[in-house]
């Protein structure tokens, strides 16, 4: 497939897929006359770039993970390495806390609403 249904499918810009494919984490084919070809695999591995974004990880470990991941469902590679798990465990701890981090902001939020709600309620 050409870049543009690419684009389409997988619901990212062709910039973007330039920018993926210039960082090293997608690979086109060349027609002879210098366009981008796509298997059908490049769908699912961009919606999975996409989502390692998402999670806060740099196209440098993207780099570094995507070789350890099947295109199809995402699983683990026969590749993945020691390494990469205490990377990837250290990934995951870093979201972890941001997450814990979020929570406890969304409480004093609430607490500031519920406050300022009863504050303002009409008599």
């Amino acid at each position: 497939m050409r870049i543009g249904e690419l684009a389409r499918r997988s619901g990212v810009s062709e910039r973007s897929l330039r920018y993926y494919e210039a960082q090293g984490l997608l690979r086109a084919e060349r027609t002879p006359g210098g366009q981008r070809h796509y298997g059908e695999w490049a769908v699912d591995r961009v919606i999975r770039i996409q989502a390692l974004y998402a999670a806060g990880l740099n196209s440098k470990k993207i780099a570094q993970l995507l070789p350890c991941m099947r295109d199809a469902d995402g699983g683990p590679s026969e590749r993945a390495t020691p390494r990469l798990v205490t990377e990837l465990t250290a990934e995951r701890d870093r979201i972890n806390r941001m997450i814990t981090d979020l929570i406890r902001s969304r409480d004093v939020l609430e607490e500031a609403i519920s406050t300022a709600s009863a504050t303002y309620a009409p008599d």
